[in-house]
């Protein structure tokens, strides 16, 4: 993969030192990361349409998916709810005005765009080459531009401190889903590092999917990619259901995403009192994801 873990962490550190002023480059390093995001995906598509024995590969990216997904969800569901039993907050009852299919709209985009780089690699008469090599170019450039959109979230060290909730809804998600890692790696019989970094993509499943891929292959890849978007999908579902009663427990099972993609959910159906919290919690997860994911890989590398 790469020649040392410093190589890995590298560009995201010097992203996250880059502060910007201007709105304009803010959006454009939105749009990189968006564009850079597809490409990548297209490219783990055509890494499965690479693979031998297709079929079966898909089943055992199906079986990844499906075990983390019951193990860490049930984990996570177990332990949260305690959150709100212990500090609990009054949220408000509203209707959610963004119908949950628009939310979904973005989810099935890039679903679409592995989907067109396994039909292409399946179509071609001949292998594409150096689709590792660019992929982990890509992945460097990606990690910077990360780096930059976390350093400029708005959100300072104080803010994220002070607001206890946020910061104790991290933890948990992050322990749980470690917790169901272990035990998928006992199910399934794979290596504990490898599961560790699998379980810490904590709903992002644009950049898990891409980070798993590059060190572990396309069958990891995919099935990490599926197991955080189904967390995603599921999240866009109970949020307007239990986050009356659950509030914690609900932005806890968002993840990462509980600062950007489900935020209006959040907000539209449990009122303005869990926007800070959400967005501490979703911040702190969103910052994990690549350092506690790439710290593994580089364990069993």
């Amino acid at each position: 993969m790469y020649s040392g873990v410093f190589m890995i962490f590298l560009p995201l550190v010097l992203g996250y030192v880059i502060t910007l002023k201007s709105e304009s480059w803010h959006q454009r390093i939105n749009k990189a990361v968006s564009y850079l995001i597809y490409v990548i995906l297209f490219f783990m598509g055509l890494s499965l349409s690479a693979l031998d024995n297709l079929s079966t590969n898909l089943q055992t990216i199906l079986l990844f998916t499906g075990t983390f997904f019951i193990c860490i969800g049930v984990c996570n569901i177990a332990a949260l709810p305690f959150i709100d039993k212990w500090m609990p907050i009054a949220a408000q009852s509203k209707a959610s005005s963004i119908p949950i299919y628009l939310l979904a709209l973005e989810s099935v985009k890039l679903i679409v765009v592995v989907a067109a780089g396994l039909l292409v690699g399946l179509i071609l008469p001949f292998p594409i080459p150096f689709i590792s090599e660019s992929s982990e170019a890509i992945l460097l450039l990606l990690l910077f531009f990360i780096g930059i959109q976390l350093r400029n979230s708005g959100l300072t060290l104080k803010q994220i401190i002070l607001n206890k909730r946020g910061m104790i809804i991290a933890t948990i998600v992050v322990i749980t889903s470690w917790i169901g890692g272990m035990i998928a790696a006992f199910i399934l019989d794979i290596p504990l590092n490898n599961a560790l970094a699998m379980a810490s993509g904590f709903g992002w499943y644009s950049l898990a999917g891409i980070l798993m891929g590059d060190a572990y292959g396309p069958v990891y890849g995919g099935a990490s990619f599926m197991l955080e978007l189904l967390r995603e999908l599921v999240a866009l579902i109970i949020i307007p259901l239990l986050i009356r009663r659950y509030p914690c427990s609900t932005i806890g099972y968002a993840g990462a995403t509980a600062m950007d993609f489900t935020l209006p959910v959040i907000q539209n159906t449990g009122g303005v009192k869990c926007v800070p919290i959400a967005i501490v919690s979703g911040f702190i997860l969103s910052l994990l994801v690549p350092v506690l994911m790439l710290f593994f890989i580089s364990l069993g590398n």
